[in-house]
């Protein structure tokens, strides 16, 4: 953890409420002047019944602190099954029961699943949204189709002390950005499967302009181009917008204009209400879907832009990438 993410409280409240027999949350936060402190306090008080610990710094010296965080909570760990979530995730009471039961199998070495916004109550939010839903994870399926699962999701991911410690756990990547995407590669590099849950967590909204959105997806697709560069690369033939522009600019015409542009649009509408409506169950997909070019417009102009970036920004603090690891600015 660190810093406080909107509705905090009910976010830690809701890994308090599990329907699971025995099991422990624990929180590793900066320091004790972190705003989050408080709200952990609290949340130590109004829930007695339940095995918390908040442990107080990351005890090592590593580039990236989130990661350095993570080893230090595996370490403090009492179980064998372990779940690592972000701290902008609300989850339901079944939760815990349904991420760890596919690791009874032991050809399973980890589980990750999709992640839906509780409520949108702004414009940029439902923004965002149409993103996930037209672009983001119709990538991650035809990853899967492709080339299986060999990557996990960082607001979930279920997996054992044992997975982790064969490819030498939290501390052999403490300087490496994307930790998520590399754990699930490492597990799946051990010759384990990893397995995207059919099931749906909650996130909150971390962001509230246009400008804050156009820069967490600008860090995450820059750390894209630096981890997976060809793949990044090929980004440019998943840009339906650009290319269906051209073509109408290149042969101005009404037939082109109804084959290219009209049929980009009804592409990716189909898409996303495939994706959102008919795969996680959202509503009201079909009064966002003006925002789809939007959005392409947006993402075209951040996969542009991530070329010109060798730095990322996460809460609050500026690292330079250089050889697929983080390195902090002079």
């Amino acid at each position: 953890m660190r810093g406080l993410d909107p509705e905090a409280y009910e976010n830690f409240a809701s890994f308090c409420r599990q329907d699971y027999p025995n099991y422990e949350v624990l929180f590793c936060i900066g320091d004790t002047t972190d705003p989050a402190f408080p709200v952990l306090q609290r949340i130590v008080r109004d829930f007695p019944d339940c095995q918390i610990r908040i442990v107080i710094g990351s005890g090592r010296n590593a580039t990236n602190d989130k990661v350095a965080k993570l080893a230090r909570l595996v370490e403090e760990a009492s179980h064998e099954y372990l779940v690592i979530s972000d701290s902008d995730v609300r989850v339901a009471p079944d939760y815990l029961r349904k991420v760890v039961a596919p690791l009874e199998d032991p050809k399973t070495g980890a589980v990750t699943c999709f992640y839906v916004p509780i409520k949108e109550s702004t414009w940029v939010q439902r923004l965002q949204d149409i993103g996930m839903l037209s672009d983001f994870y119709p990538g991650i399926l035809v990853a899967k189709q492709l080339d299986g699962v060999k990557f996990a999701l960082g607001p979930t991911i279920a997996t054992t002390r044992t997975r982790l410690e064969a490819f030498g756990g939290y501390a052999s990547i403490e300087n490496r950005p994307a930790d998520d995407l590399l754990v699930g590669r490492l597990i799946a590099e051990q010759g384990h499967e990893v397995e995207l849950l059919p099931y749906t967590i909650s996130t909150v909204a971390d962001y509230q302009s246009l400008n804050e959105l156009f820069h967490k997806r600008l860090r995450w697709i820059t750390v894209m181009r630096h981890m997976r560069p060809w793949g990044h690369l090929g980004l440019i033939f998943t840009l339906g917008l650009p290319w269906a522009i051209l073509a109408v600019a290149l042969l101005p015409t009404v037939m082109v204009a109804a084959i290219y542009l009209g049929g980009y649009l009804v592409v990716r509408a189909v898409l996303t209400v495939l994706v959102g409506s008919w795969g996680l169950d959202q509503p009201g997909i079909w009064k966002k879907l003006a925002l789809i070019p939007l959005w392409d417009g947006m993402a075209s102009l951040i996969w542009l832009t991530s070329f010109t970036r060798k730095t990322i920004r996460w809460r609050g603090r500026d690292y330079l990438m250089r050889d697929g690891e983080l390195v902090l600015p002079l």
